[in-house]
């Protein structure tokens, strides 16, 4: 039976390297739970594994997108569903001809690691996690711009009053200025004709799932925080950026997430390279902070301090313990 492992936490806390020496000591693969490393050519900027690393490992829901496109939480899910049960047949939602990232082609599972190793889910987008480790029932309407523009310019006051009408349940969920969450309600009831409240629940998967979470103090996390910014500058974030903005354009919405957007000013000669510098660490440590908030919310998850010398041995004695328990499952 499957088994699945989650590495997750806060950015900068060593996901990426721990979940590689376990995958090496495990041989198995990694599946990537990052809404950015999805997309195809944003690499540095979203500390997507390297080349090197992706021939000691298989990675797998990493470059399956073009940047224009939009990959859903819906999408995410059906993906990495699939790949954790060795299914073939994942759709890659960019163009067929190119096969960077593809695994429509690519073996299933069960021939990439041996019979009895767990599959590792890596990442820090609580939802994408949330989504496989609970069955979130997600409804699968993608993002409509020119309906969205049309309710935007309603007015959130009004939003929320017609959601309290067609869809009194979502709304008594979504806080009354909680534009985002209303809007998706409002969109999904006016694309399928159904409440959304009536299309969602959990549906929890029947194979063993062990959460382990990565973290440390706050000081320490912003630290880790500051020099893996001047990695990716010292690795070629402005380049990656420049190159972006030329191929793309600076309106990309994907240029506008975080270590991205604060670079294309300084590519605008809007601000100098240290002040890129300074905003892309301060922003950081403020999504680290949402990130370790959403986290610690889910008691499944049991915590390890990145601080500790020891640590892989550690996880690994709780991995150990994990697959002997489930052994004959």
């Amino acid at each position: 039976m499957t088994k699945l492992i989650v590495i997750c936490g806060a950015t900068a806390t060593g996901k990426s390297g721990l979940a590689l020496a376990l995958a090496m000591r495990l041989d198995t693969v990694i599946l990537s739970a990052d809404s950015r490393q999805v997309y195809r050519e944003f690499d540095i900027g979203t500390a997507k594994p390297t080349l090197d690393e992706q021939k000691l490992v298989p990675h797998y829901l990493i470059d399956i997108c073009n940047p224009t496109e939009v990959m859903t939480v819906a999408d995410y899910q059906a993906q990495a569903q699939a790949l954790i049960l060795g299914q073939r047949g994942v759709e890659d939602k960019g163009d067929k001809g190119d096969n960077i990232g593809s695994i429509l082609t690519s073996p299933t599972l069960h021939t990439l690691h041996t019979p009895h190793s767990p599959v590792l889910l890596v990442g820090g987008t609580g939802l994408y996690i949330r989504s496989i480790t609970q069955g979130m029932k997600i409804p699968r309407v993608a993002p409509q711009q020119e309906l969205r523009s049309q309710l935007e310019s309603i007015g959130q006051m009004q939003l929320y009053a017609i959601l309290q009408q067609v869809d009194p349940v979502a709304a008594a969920k979504i806080h009354l200025n909680d534009s985002v969450r209303t809007l998706r309600a409002l969109e999904v009831f006016y694309v399928t004709g159904r409440p959304i409240s009536e299309q969602q629940g959990e549906n929890p998967p029947s194979y063993p799932i062990l959460q382990i979470g990565l973290d440390c103090d706050a000081a320490h996390l912003g630290d880790r925080i500051t020099q893996r910014t001047e990695k990716m500058i010292a690795d070629g974030l402005v380049a990656e950026v420049e190159y972006l903005c030329q191929k793309y354009g600076a309106d990309l919405p994907l240029l506008n997430t975080l270590g991205y957007q604060e670079i294309k000013q300084y590519v605008a000669e809007n601000i100098s390279l240290d002040q890129a510098k300074e905003l892309t660490i301060l922003h950081t440590r403020q999504f680290a902070k949402r990130q370790r908030t959403w986290f610690r919310a889910y008691r499944q998850i049991e915590w390890f301090d990145v601080e500790s010398p020891d640590l892989l041995e550690k996880v690994w004695q709780r991995v150990q313990s994990f697959i002997t328990t489930f052994e004959d499952i």
